[in-house]
């Protein structure tokens, strides 16, 4: 007699039931991870920000650039400076300041408000509900420094 080797049907649909219920439970965790990365993307572009306003104003003292207009070079860029730090403005098509001293990614969105003191909002594309974005605001005399906003908007 001949054995057959193999898996009976019965095997198979409980393999099969196994599995649709492990990702019933697994799907949930993983279905929302769009908005966690939004909020990992701009708080990690918030801290280039912070990072490359404050090595600009330490180059900006070293190489007493600290009057109301200056420039400096960073990574081969020249970055504008505002009382020793790097100006907001620009935009995507054409950086300036704080864009090009963070070399943030093209995944950026860079608006600037220049009615007053000019403010750069930084945001991240592809969000789904509201912006997920933050604010620079360039300094306005000697004695304030550049202000970087807090994370808002919908992630």
């Amino acid at each position: 007699m001949k054995r057959q080797a193999g898996f009976t049907l019965i095997e198979l649909v409980m393999v099969i039931v196994i599995l649709g219920i492990l990702s019933a439970f697994a799907l949930p965790r993983f279905a929302d991870l769009g908005a966690d990365a939004r909020l990992a993307s701009i708080t990690a572009a918030q801290g280039a920000v912070k990072s490359a306003s404050a090595i600009s104003h330490a180059d900006a003292l070293v190489s007493n650039q600290t009057g109301s207009t200056g420039s400096i070079t960073l990574e081969g860029q020249t970055v504008n400076l505002a009382y020793g730090y790097p100006v907001a403005g620009g935009s995507n098509a054409s950086p300036a300041g704080i864009a090009i001293a963070a070399q943030l990614d093209p995944d950026f969105t860079f608006a600037t408000d220049t009615t007053s003191t000019p403010v750069t909002t930084v945001t991240i594309s592809g969000t789904a509900s509201g912006s997920c974005e933050f604010t620079y605001t360039q300094a306005a005399d000697a004695t304030t420094p550049a202000v970087i906003g807090d994370v808002t908007g919908g992630c």
